[in-house]
């Protein structure tokens, strides 16, 4: 099977990447602007045109889009989550491939759900900010597409490779620097939002089994379980070894810090949102359409994912 992964050198498409070489019977190439690309090509400034000569010349049997953009702007955010897959699903239309895609989405497309809920795919989208936005515009564009398509809705990723700045990278690097200075205390802010944490190689199992799958439409992929943040600081405190005491600030509520134990003033920098995701304090996926479809099921558990975070961020100087 010839697949063409655009985005493997992203923080899922890396995992994605190795899942899918461990598999004899896959011939992968790689797409992205990175130099050790099999191909350099930026989806967000490229014309369909080229990408379906590429196509044409390829000849794959799946095309697996992991590239997009978390951080910036309405307008970056736009071009690189939404512009880029009109690209990908334009230049799809024009081929003679006939290729599977499959789509990368998130589950902030669903917005704040109530608290206790768990949000199935037939949910109305409803995305609190412009990240949410770019993403569901994306994956109305690939179902209306036409083409053999499914997107896959994966909550809260987590594990190795974990980003420095997402909340879990911001939690293990202020616990590190308490370790490292021999802090008694942690004090942690926006502890109280409840997230559905699913392993990214997990995620990676999930695409590998789409790309196999005659699955269409939306399938959502996550653990199935909120955990709130805080019982995730505790977890991470046991794996570490971290033997202090814990303490949560009082916060404003929406304005609420992660990882700083000194006051705003003292780091003479801006208060962060814990999760600038527009999802509320809630969020945990319906992940039955992933079992029945997919024959899929979370198998990494938070505290693994937690302990190689904390690996990673033990190893930084």
């Amino acid at each position: 099977m010839r697949v063409l992964l655009i985005g493997a050198n992203g923080y899922l498409g890396r995992f994605v990447a190795d899942r899918l070489l461990a598999d004899p019977a896959v011939q992968l190439t790689a797409l992205g602007r990175g130099d050790d690309s099999d191909v350099r090509f930026d989806l967000a400034s490229g014309s369909p045109g080229a990408l379906t000569r590429f196509l044409d010349a390829v000849h794959p049997g799946v095309v697996i889009n992991c590239a997009g953009a978390t951080r910036g702007g309405a307008r970056e955010l736009t071009r690189h989550n939404t512009v880029a897959v009109a690209t990908v699903c334009e230049a799809l239309r024009r081929s003679g491939c006939g290729a599977r895609l499959v789509q990368l989405g998130c589950g902030a497309e669903y917005g704040p759900s109530q608290p206790g809920s768990s949000t199935a795919e037939d949910a109305v989208p409803r995305p609190g900010g412009p990240y949410g936005v770019s993403k569901l515009a994306a994956t109305e564009l690939v179902l209306g597409s036409g083409l053999d398509a499914v997107v896959l809705r994966v909550f809260s990723p987590a594990g190795p490779g974990t980003p420095a700045g997402s909340p879990l990278g911001r939690l293990a690097e202020a616990m590190r620097r308490a370790m490292q200075a021999g802090d008694g205390e942690l004090k942690l802010g926006g502890l109280g939002v409840q997230r559905d944490f699913v392993d990214v190689r997990d995620v990676a199992r999930a695409v590998h089994a789409a790309s196999l799958s005659a699955a269409q439409g939306v399938v959502n992929i996550g653990s199935g379980r909120a955990v709130r943040l805080r019982d995730a600081a505790a977890v991470l405190a046991r794996v570490a070894g971290y033997g202090g005491a814990l303490h949560e600030l009082d916060q404003v509520p929406m304005r609420a810090t992660i990882g700083h134990p000194r006051s705003e003033s003292e780091h003479g920098m801006p208060t962060a949102y814990p999760y600038p995701d527009g999802c509320g304090s809630w969020q945990q996926a319906d992940v039955r359409t992933a079992r029945d479809r997919l024959g899929w099921r979370p198998r990494i558990n938070l505290e693994e994912s937690l302990a190689d975070i904390w690996m990673e961020a033990a190893c930084r100087i």
